[in-house]
């Protein structure tokens, strides 16, 4: 869990500097921590995918996952249901803020593979990214919004906790083939995610998000063949 309170102590802590301070710094200033971030996503996804690929024992897996996972997400258009959302729940202000807070803290990859690769794994790398970037974005939130930004990390720490918590759970049942398939997968959409907040390509990643289900139904899949020709 070190990972997630981590990121929950960098929400509480943006939104003290973004309601302190956020007016009164220059937006050249959030450019480059915004930068800083996106250079750091994109690093952390190609190191992910490069150190996971000669792992693989399906090299082109992945390729289905993010094409399948893609098309599903763009059928179901989660990316423009996520705005829908955070603009009907966002009836003043503060709610509007704190809905979009929500929604972009706990509905991305890191957020949602990061518990996992902590239960599983013992690594808190993608959740101590997934803090940095929070810090930023709930800073830029509280400027606007003001103090009340604070209240998504509570939210947060329910939602990583019970991946978290689950990942424990299901963890010896967790092949680690499956594991390295997933974060091949999981480092294509954060280096995606890097590159959006760089500006330099747009993707819109959480219509990618269903690509990180289609390894787990593929290993099932394999699973109930070996059973059957047993």
């Amino acid at each position: 869990m070190l990972g997630t309170i981590c990121n929950v102590g960098t929400i509480l802590a943006g939104s003290l500097v973004g309601g302190f301070f956020g007016k009164k710094i220059n937006e050249k200033y959030k450019e480059a921590m915004f930068n800083a971030v996106g250079l750091a996503a994109a690093g952390l996804g190609i190191s992910t995918l490069c150190s996971n690929m000669p792992k693989s024992e399906y090299p082109v897996l992945f390729i289905v996952s993010l094409a399948l996972g893609g098309l599903v997400g763009s059928v179901l258009d989660i990316d423009a249901k996520f705005n829908g959302l955070a603009a009907k729940l966002g009836k003043s202000e503060l709610s509007r803020g704190l809905s979009t807070a929500i929604l972009l803290f706990c509905i991305g990859t890191l957020s949602i593979l990061g518990p996992i690769k902590s239960a599983v794994e013992g690594d808190n790398t993608f959740l101590f990214t997934n803090a940095t970037l929070d810090f930023v974005t709930s800073a830029v939130l509280a400027s606007t919004y003001g103090f009340g930004i604070a209240i998504a990390a509570g939210v947060l720490f329910l939602w990583q906790g019970s991946i978290w918590l689950l990942g424990s759970f299901l963890g010896p049942f967790i092949p680690d083939a499956l594991m390295t398939e997933i974060s091949i997968v999981g480092g294509v959409l954060i280096a995606c995610s890097g590159l959006s907040i760089l500006n330099i390509k747009s993707f819109k990643t959480m219509n990618m998000l269903p690509s990180l289900i289609v390894p787990v139904l593929w290993f099932g899949i394999l699973t109930l063949v070996g059973l059957f020709i047993k």
